[in-house]
């Protein structure tokens, strides 16, 4: 019988080609857009973090309690987890691990003449206990014990196979970490992919890392440090979080009564939230929702444009219906015959739609940097089944009940009115809520393209142009290297200026922290954040002074330079007034005048809101050296310093970074969002344009008459034209009222997020009206000049 009504249905489609075309395009990039989305969430959703007992995983993060609230951080003091071991043995298990970015590896070779290889790569640092809560499979060596001594370390299966040629080979092999210790190979993991919470390369074990003076440290927290736990069965996490207040009072100094801890649970880590990502994650839950309603709309939309386009061809089927019933065939079988046809033309789209998205593919993986691929497994063939039935559902059930509920008496009598298809309502409903997410998407792609702009051009408080940054390795060695560096880096022509520095202005790398002002026994009450650099950082980067000067060079503290946001925070109106005060951090182990106010600059991105900054001299941990360039032949002088390095520092990779690409990289995910919206809003526009063709050609068909009628009395082609414009520049006004202030909502809520924002003016709802409207004339344009011209005898006669 199915056999039959599929038969019935090609022959059928065989006989109108461009409706079928029209159709299978339309749902096909609807579709392909939907599984293109598709991979992409299950990509980020279906991370995995290696896990045992996930439900019993958590994370210990820092809970400081601030007058604006609380203040979640990801950070962890250093003694909390063997604290943690011995206040509570009934943990099933306590770990830390920490990571380190840009770190030099050396590969030892086993042959004498063979030159030394060197990279840098991201390390961590993690105590053995790591791999009984997260069960990463090992390759080779044993996991209880892989990491048990000091100068060990893990491989991952590919960085073996780069450093040893055949990752088999690499057990009892050595590599030098940062140029200084010696790390015997003593595990191989299988490589991790590419959307684990845990990228994992190299694995060092946590006794090689040098925080001897860290280990009892309860105040200092930091943000590269992870502390996880496994509860056991019968605790909750809420009544551990009760035991870590009792925990905190034990072991933190009073004055510091204001940090504590809380737990995160494992799932939470993968996404952003108040707590902060370990890795990153590429995107947030309410990004991976709005892209999900985003494909819903878009086959929605493609749906809607094959209900108008099927309901425009009742007409030309309204006798072949009215002989059907005539000839004894039943409403329930019409409407299984047109399911039929349009199972077909869904067929036909989702077969379209995967070669749209094969070719599709790569842009996507370009644009969010992912390695998605289409695989043909369980999931996906399930997703392509379920969208072939929810299609053929949605587009075909109401264009079936309507052409099969013709009266055949009716339509065999050539009494066929406007309204015999069910109205022009519903079709007029449907172009306006196309057009209303057509409209909305573009007004929210113009005003994501416009923040970027600002983010981009909005000024920072400090000179971004030109600049390029260079790391090396902060150990004694590379220090003195770095000094005879920076000697010769100013006598090149191109090169203006040079300084050392821990971070970047733009850095927020977890070394805040609150102090006491002057001779005050309490502590500030809020936290500053130290940018370590030397004396030449501020005419390096262009950083204005407002009151006082530079600190004189040293290798050691011996003045702060502050921000104005600083001494406003401590009660100054005039930033003169705290030079010559004393600043005192980390329990008076370091205790300095202010020297100098600087004019504030943004520490962070634009998302963040201006912080207390606070600038010091402290040579041992820079790690980062500043090179402002002069505009002219910067690609001779790239290379001139290239060439430098090699000579100064054999020893060290040279790596390099300008500081607006730096800049850039805060706004990735808001880039590549913009990039989607762009392409979501072009998909929307094209299906609806579909759409439109697909109402007007019902249009001119139903009015034929009319319109030749008109001719004949006289109407002209731009009479006819703007008859049958009107209708639909009135349907897309209503449109933009219904999508203007849910686009300007959302949006705003969207906004809120970033701490310098624009402003959504009415130019952009300007701007979308305009754009909707010239593509609604260009559509509908084609069609109503042909009608237009059409013979007026053709259509009279046939009264």
């Amino acid at each position: 019988m199915l056999k039959n009504y599929l038969k019935t249905a090609w022959q059928n489609l065989r006989g109108n080609k461009t409706y079928v075309a029209i159709n299978t395009i339309g749902l096909a990039v609807g579709i392909a857009a939907c599984l293109l989305i598709f991979l992409l969430v299950q990509y980020e959703t279906s991370f995995d973090n290696f896990h045992n007992n996930k439900e019993r995983i958590y994370r210990v993060v820092a809970a400081t309690k601030t007058p604006e609230g609380m203040n979640y951080s990801k950070a962890s003091a250093y003694p909390v987890a063997e604290a943690l071991r011995m206040d509570y043995p009934q943990l099933e298990h306590v770990a830390r691990v920490y990571g380190r970015d840009a770190q030099r590896i050396t590969v030892l070779n086993d042959k004498a003449d063979a030159p030394e290889e060197k990279f840098k790569e991201n390390v961590f640092f993690a105590e053995p206990e790591f791999f009984d809560i997260f069960n990463f499979p090992f390759l080779a060596g044993d996991a209880k014990t892989a990491l048990s001594e000091p100068n060990t370390v893990v491989l991952t299966q590919e960085i073996a196979n780069k450093y040893f040629g055949d990752w088999h080979n690499a057990i009892g092999k050595f590599i030098k970490y940062n140029n200084e210790v010696v790390c015997k190979v003593t595990g191989i993991l299988k490589n991790t992919p590419a959307n684990t919470d845990f990228p994992l390369q190299i694995v060092l074990s946590f006794k090689t890392s040098s925080h001897e003076d860290m280990l009892t440290d309860w105040v200092g927290q930091d943000g590269s440090l992870n502390t996880f736990l496994v509860l056991p069965e019968n605790m909750s996490a809420q009544q551990f979080n009760n035991n870590l207040e009792t925990f905190v009072k034990k072991h933190t100094p009073v004055e510091y009564a204001n940090q504590g801890y809380i737990l995160q649970p494992l799932s939470n880590i993968h996404y952003e939230s108040e707590f902060g990502t370990y890795r990153g994650s590429t995107f947030s839950r309410v990004l991976i929702t709005a892209l999900s309603l985003i494909g819903s709309f878009l086959l929605i939309i493609a749906c809607i444009n094959f209900i108008n386009l099927a309901t425009a061809q009742s007409v030309n089927r309204s006798k072949e219906v009215g002989i059907r019933k005539v000839l004894g065939s039943s409403k329930k079988q019409l409407v299984i015959q047109f399911l039929s046809e349009t199972f077909l033309i869904t067929l036909a789209s989702v077969v379209t739609a995967i070669l749209f998205a094969f070719i599709a593919l790569p842009l996507l993986n370009n644009i969010l940097q992912t390695p998605l691929k289409i695989q043909f497994n369980l999931a996906l063939v399930a997703f392509l089944c379920g969208i072939t039935i929810i299609v053929t559902f949605l587009s075909g059930f109401y264009p079936a009940i309507v052409l099969s509920g013709f009266n055949p008496i009716t339509v065999l009598k050539s009494k066929f009115t406007n309204n015999t298809t069910g109205g022009l309502s519903m079709r007029r409903a449907l172009v306006v809520f196309q057009f209303a997410i057509a409209q909305a998407l573009i007004m929210g792609t113009l005003i994501i393209v416009s923040q970027m702009n600002y983010f981009q051009n909005a000024p920072m408080g400090f000179d971004k142009d030109a600049i390029v940054m260079v790391p090396f390795a902060h150990d004694t060695v590379g220090q003195s290297k770095m000094e005879a560096f920076k000697m010769e880096l100013m006598q090149l022509s191109g090169v203006k200026n040079v300084s050392f520095s821990a971070f970047s202005p733009m850095d927020k790398a977890g070394w805040d922290s609150d102090f006491k002002f002057e001779n005050s026994v309490k502590k500030s009450g809020f936290k500053a954040d130290f940018k370590w650099a030397d004396a030449d950082y501020f005419k390096t980067y262009g950083i204005r002074f407002i009151a006082g000067a530079p600190y004189n060079p040293a290798d050691t503290v011996n003045g702060f330079v502050v921000n104005e946001m600083m001494t406003k925070k401590l009660g100054f109106k005039n930033p003169a007034d705290i030079i010559g005060k004393k600043v005192s951090f980390w329990d008076g182990n370091i205790t300095a005048p202010v020297v100098g106010v600087v004019k504030d600059f943004n520490g962070y991105s634009l998302k963040s809101e201006r912080t207390p900054i606070v600038l010091g001299s402290f040579k041992m941990v820079y790690r980062l050296i500043n090179i402002k360039l002069q505009p002219q032949h910067m690609k001779e002088t790239l290379a001139a310093i290239e060439r430098l390095w090699t000579k100064v520092n054999p020893d060290f990779v040279y790596e390099y970074q300008f500081l607006d690409d730096k800049i850039a990289s805060f706004y990735k995910q808001e880039s590549q969002l913009s990039q989607l919206y762009k392409i979501a809003a072009g998909i929307a526009i094209f299906i609806s344009c579909l759409g439109l063709y697909g109402f007007v050609s019902f249009m001119a068909v139903q009015r034929n008459k009319e319109i030749g009628i008109r001719k004949v009395l006289g109407a002209s082609v731009i009479n006819i034209v703007h008859l049958m414009s009107k209708e639909f520049t009135l349907l897309i006004g209503v449109a933009f009222l219904i999508a203007a202030p849910l686009a300007y909502y959302l949006m705003h809520q969207w906004l809120e997020h970033f701490a310098y924002r624009i402003n959504i003016g009415a130019g952009i709802f300007l701007l979308t009206i305009l754009i909707s409207q010239l593509i609604a004339w260009l559509t509908v344009g084609y069609q109503a000049i042909k009608a237009a011209v059409a013979d007026p005898v053709k259509s009279l006669k046939m009264e």
